[in-house]
């Protein structure tokens, strides 16, 4: 089985915990990832968008094959302002991505006292992210049409295309105002022997 992920506003703070879009909550040691860009002949370095941080805790009853940890904290990070809407110094179409416009962090323990949130303001100190959403979760088929963790990619095609890659997230069009192009998905696809090794890396973005 997958696990479906449901988003809901909430009043709470959400400080590590699993949530969707806010600012993550990150170990300090633990850099905010961001991609190379170029705009107008300059170049530089360009914050990647904060998707989910996932707690383990939350989905370890829902994953009695532990093919994710059990404790510690997921983070998704991916090129996609574009499909919120946003200016974007990227164009990330259907296909398989750059690999340095997907990230996938994970730290294996959770620390209330030592966790900071990275928030992203611009020049007049305004937020740059999008509030934060409750996330909770459900088991679901391994191929439903829905915004989930683990099963394989809803599409036939890209199971074809992709035959030794499993999903490590499935993110629907439409999911917290996401629009992609002809309602397709946002696939993040991994080989599970990456997985086993802990190579969170490796992760690719297919749209």
């Amino acid at each position: 089985m997958a696990i479906k992920i449901k988003l809901e506003a909430v009043e709470t703070e959400l400080f590590c915990s699993s949530k969707w879009w806010g600012d993550p909550d990150l170990p300090a040691d633990m850099e905010y990832p961001t991609a190379h860009a170029t705009e107008d002949g300059e170049e530089f370095d360009y914050p990647l968008t904060f998707i989910c941080q996932i707690d383990c805790a939350d989905i370890a009853p829902l994953d009695p094959q532990g093919i994710l940890p059990r404790e510690g904290m997921f983070y998704v990070f991916a090129g996609l302002d574009e499909y919120l809407g946003l200016d974007s110094p990227w164009h990330n179409g259907p296909g398989l991505w750059d690999r340095k416009q997907v990230a996938v962090k994970y730290t294996k323990s959770v620390n209330f006292e030592t966790f900071r949130s990275a928030i992203l303001v611009d020049d007049e100190d305004n937020s740059l992210t999008q509030p934060a959403l409750k996330m909770t979760f459900e088991t679901c088929p391994d191929d439903e049409p829905c915004t989930r963790l683990l099963g394989c990619p809803a599409l036939p095609g890209l199971r074809e295309e992709f035959p030794d890659c499993v999903n490590f997230l499935q993110i629907a069009s439409g999911t917290a105002g996401l629009q992609f192009q002809d309602g397709g998905m946002l696939n993040l696809i991994y080989k599970p022997t990456d997985f086993e090794a802990g190579k969170w890396k490796l992760v690719r973005g297919v749209m």
